[in-house]
């Protein structure tokens, strides 16, 4: 307990895995499992059923698994499950799951989620995403692996952001966003792909080309955008154009942004 500072509240029944900081003025719930080395600030509160991966630090005035911001939840059992490595910075909020969304809100590892950011109900969010102060992640979103969503932006319910995109600041997306794209403007238009994050990622020169020879297919190509994708799929080799084919087919609850709007 020597980590645990004497005006922080543990409720009876919190779970603390080895060497877990609990700073000043802290609120732990009795369903809360935090695991090794998680490092809680001071005035943080942690409540609901909520689940915190090793080696997480979570900073003062954040508020996590407090209930959905949702009219249709009515006290239903769910969890919000974040994973290891995390950074949670100044006054974020993340919601559990809802009965209507599955019951599970979950963060994968190795996040960045800056100051005053909000994940609603039921997100997915995946492993290195990086969410810029003030942004907000509706309910049912999914964030996949190393997107990158910037400052006062906004991603509207049930939207998928699919690997490697990146969305500019202060910008409202609406439909989904291939993976790998750039997204940017205030009402948010594909304006080209993560060039930069693709090649900080060491990505091939090859596939790069690939990549940008698949866009300027799908911004200029006869059909529809879901003609051209799977037009697409049956003439690439590369692995990380058939990524973009299986995620403008697969299935989704929004539309598309495509290239030029």
């Amino acid at each position: 307990m020597s980590g645990i500072h004497p005006s922080a509240v543990i409720e009876e029944g919190a779970q603390l895995g080895a060497d877990v900081e609990i700073g000043p003025f802290c609120v732990v719930g009795s369903d809360v499992r935090l695991g090794d080395r998680v490092v809680l600030k001071s005035h943080v509160v942690i409540t609901g059923d909520t689940e915190i991966g090793d080696d997480t630090v979570v900073f003062s005035f954040a508020v996590i698994g407090e209930i959905p911001q949702d009219l249709k939840f009515k006290g239903e059992k769910c969890r919000l499950v974040i994973g290891k490595r995390n950074r949670i910075r100044e006054h974020v909020t993340m919601n559990p799951g809802t009965e209507g969304g599955g019951g599970l809100t979950k963060i994968g590892d190795d996040g960045l989620f800056m100051a005053g950011c909000h994940i609603a109900h039921d997100a997915h969010v995946g492993n290195n995403v990086i969410v810029v102060n003030s942004a907000a992640i509706a309910g049912h979103c999914v964030l996949e692996d190393n997107v990158i969503i910037g400052g006062l932006s906004g991603i509207h319910q049930f939207v998928r952001i699919g690997r490697g995109a990146i969305v500019g600041a202060v910008t409202m997306v609406t439909n989904d966003v291939i993976p790998f794209g750039l997204v940017q403007a205030p009402r948010g238009e594909l304006d080209g792909l993560n060039l930069v994050g693709l090649k900080r990622r060491g990505v091939a020169r090859s596939d790069i080309t690939a990549l940008r020879a698949a866009f300027q297919m799908l911004a200029q190509g006869e059909g529809t955008f879901q003609e051209r994708a799977r037009r697409l799929g049956g003439e690439t080799d590369s692995d990380y154009v058939q990524e973009i084919v299986d995620f403008v087919t697969g299935n989704s609850d929004r539309s598309f942004l495509t290239p030029g709007g």
